[in-house]
């Protein structure tokens, strides 16, 4: 039997240095051979040291190990302090002592071997190799490789489900348990048709939902159809992506599934803002699945977040959808308004507030049409005044001719008065200034532009002879169900929405309600709507369907109600009702939030916040833009510029004859003009049912 190497090695060195140890201290003892023999077995007795400290198994062998180097210094030390050779001749005799004993244990040969058992130890088993499978009796032995072939054994033994045998079996790399097989039907010529996951998870003892089963497409050189299949069985990675899934898996689980949030959806990336604290997560439908479906709710839910919460958005750009999750309700932050954004750019766009998913919102003083409308919806409370006051101040700022009417007095309406150039309050006011609005269109529309000829206005053309303007209607419905002006303050206003836009003329309606029940006609909505970008604020969660459905907004996009209070519920609630305390108040913090309207699908908004308490001033500019001198005559020659705020003129709505009960023969004001009364004959609702008894009796 031949000898390893290491053996023979370790042999020949004992051998060689028993003599040398026996010989060195009796004939040199200042010899450096002592030194170096005594520094290896303190380096032995170090290794001992290591060993015993050591908590790893194996403490015994390593002992074993080093006891050859520490024996050896002892034997030398031993026969240095030896008179000669030491009696009997003792050091020659510990010398081969030592050589006989490393000749038969050989710690270093035998103990350093890998896989090598101490040799004190019994000798290990023979290693016994795995018998092979046995040749599968459904299917002749084809050359398969081992693990093919105890596959097909345990398929065997489980019935062979569906009728099939296994072609191939291939192991899933760094996953024990997970494996693909490659089956056919057992009946040459018949399909597969009993094959269910049920059946192959029974047959590897594994959950249904971690067997997929796939058809195969016939390949070059490999049959395809009906009578093959392909199954992956992994219930490691299914057991790796339930604990800790990848950005893809996640999203294709939780909300590209069929019937998630979105369903069909295939992630593409995630993005986070960490100035914005907002998390970006862009998703891809695929062309042929059309417009992206989104469940709000479930998406909510997914994201682990409420959807009244405000924190939630999404964007649907063509097939593509991206869902920002703020870690904070955007809508409830202030976004102070700045002349910088208040200033219309080279386009007449200026910044009204921020969307939910913090995109700027603009609107603006001008379209590619003329002069543009504005359509305020709100109740009282809701933003209605800052929002016409950012308005104004865009307006102000472009250099339009700006005028404000409002039913009531305000205080806030009034301070906007400052910066304009006619304000006043009541629906005589009003009227006043609807009529001067017709009358300038009829005047602009004959004054000639420095080229000599007559023009639509166009903003980009130059030679204009005239400003913009933009006169504001505050509390507009209350004023058109005045008793004795609401009817031809309705009048008025459809015929400036309908022309005023080509002669720089903009009105600016604003108030509580748009519905043609409440007064607002259905002309003067579609006017408004078509010439501008309404914004609706803070509506009644039962009136969001019928208010939006009133500006032309398709069913699909009709917008939920917002949240009643955008900052997260104060925790601990449970623990206040088990003492007794009361709930803190609810913060509404919604006010300028709602629904700009831009296209046919209205946008959630925040509008920019106009700190009246602290002045207005440094959003307007010094000075204040009026109509120019030939305007002015014209109207006066017309008898309609003169102080607004006093009582009615005599003939200035027409005469009437006197009462036939009175003595006094005096002429009586009327109530309107012709148009006007046939307007407020014609009763379409309760409220105005109402109006014509209150006039009728006289109240």
């Amino acid at each position: 039997m031949p000898v390893p190497r290491s053996v023979a090695l370790e042999r020949t060195l004992y051998t060689l240095a028993a003599p040398v140890l026996a010989a060195a201290p009796n004939l040199h003892p200042d010899s450096p051979v002592n030194t170096v023999v005594q520094l290896v077995g303190a380096a032995g007795i170090g290794g001992w040291v290591l060993a015993y400290k050591s908590d790893e198994p194996g403490t015994g062998r390593k002992f074993l190990r080093w006891s050859p180097l520490v024996l050896a210094a002892a034997v030398d030390v031993a026969a240095k302090n030896t008179p000669g050779w030491g009696p009997y001749c003792l050091d020659a005799l510990l010398a081969a002592g030592w050589a006989a004993a490393g000749l038969l244990v050989m710690p270093f040969s035998r103990h350093t071997r890998r896989r090598h058992r101490p040799a004190l130890a019994a000798p290990a088993p023979a290693p016994q190799l795995q018998p092979a499978p046995e040749p599968s009796l459904a299917q002749p032995s084809d050359g398969a490789d081992q693990f093919t072939r105890q596959v097909r054994h345990l398929w065997e033994n489980r019935g062979m489900p569906g009728r099939t045998v296994v072609i191939k079996a291939t192991p899933h790399p760094g996953m024990p348990n997970d494996l693909s097989l490659l089956l056919r039907a057992f009946e040459a010529g018949r399909p597969i048709s009993g094959l269910t996951p049920e059946a192959v998870a029974a047959a590897f003892g594994v959950d249904v939902t971690d067997v997929i089963v796939k058809d195969v497409v016939r390949q070059y050189g490999r049959e395809g159809g009906p009578a093959w299949k392909e199954v992956d069985v992994t219930p490691d990675a299914h057991e790796r992506r339930r604990k800790a899934p990848t950005a893809h898996e996640w999203w294709a689980d939780r909300i590209g599934a069929a019937g998630g949030p979105v369903p069909g959806s295939q992630f593409v990336k995630e993005v986070r803002d960490k100035e914005r604290k907002v998390t970006h997560y862009i998703a891809q439908v695929p062309d042929e699945a059309g417009e992206p479906r989104v469940n709000k709710h479930a998406l909510a839910a997914a994201l682990k977040t409420k959807y009244d919460d405000g924190r939630l958005f999404v964007t649907a750009d063509g097939s593509q959808v991206l869902v920002s999750l703020w870690d904070s309700s955007p809508l409830a932050q202030v976004f102070p308004a700045t002349r910088e954004l208040l200033t219309p750019d080279k386009d007449g766009r200026w910044v009204t507030g921020y969307l939910g998913n913090g995109q700027p919102a603009r609107n603006r003083v001008y379209t590619d049409r003329g002069a543009a409308h504005g359509l305020f919806v709100a109740p009282s409370g809701g933003g209605k005044t800052q929002l016409m006051g950012l308005h104004v101040a865009a307006d102000t700022l472009f250099g339009a001719v700006v005028m404000l009417a409002t039913e009531a007095p305000d205080e806030k309406t009034a301070a906007l008065g400052k910066h304009t150039a006619r304000y006043g309050v009541g629906a005589l006011y009003m009227i006043r200034l609807l009529r001067v609005l017709v009358a300038l269109m009829e005047i602009r529309g004959e004054m000639p532009w420095e080229d000599g000829e007559v023009h639509e206005w166009d903003p980009t053309r130059p030679g204009c002879p005239y400003r913009m303007l933009s006169a504001y209607l505050d509390e507009f419905l209350s004023a058109a169900r005045n008793g004795d002006y609401g009817a031809e303050i309705m009048d008025l206003a459809e015929l400036v929405s309908v022309k005023g836009r080509k002669y720089a003329v903009g009105l600016k309606v604003a108030g509580q309600s748009i519905y043609v029940q409440d007064g607002f006609t259905q002309l003067l909505c579609e006017n408004l709507r078509e010439n501008c970008i309404p914004v609706v604020l803070k509506v009644a969660p039962k009136k969001v369907g019928d208010m939006f459905k009133a500006l032309g907004i398709p069913p699909e996009h009709i917008p939920d109600p917002l949240p009643r209070s955008f900052s997260p519920a104060e925790a601990g609630r449970i623990e206040r009702v088990m003492r007794g305390e009361p709930e803190p108040p609810a913060d509404s913090n919604t006010g300028g939030a709602g629904w700009i309207v831009e296209g046919t699908q209205p946008d959630v908004l925040r509008t920019l916040f106009m700190d009246f308490k602290t002045g207005i001033d440094s959003y307007f500019p010094d000075t204040v833009a009026t109509l120019t001198d030939y305007e002015i005559r014209e109207l006066e020659a017309r008898d309609l510029w003169f102080d607004w705020t006093e009582p009615p003129r005599p003939g200035e709505f027409g005469d009437e004859p006197g009462d036939e009960d009175g003595d006094d023969g005096a002429p009586r004001k009327r109530r309107g003009g012709g148009k006007s009364a046939a307007r407020r004959d014609a009763v379409t609702s309760p409220r105005q049912a109402l109006e014509a008894i209150k006039n009728l009796s006289g109240v």
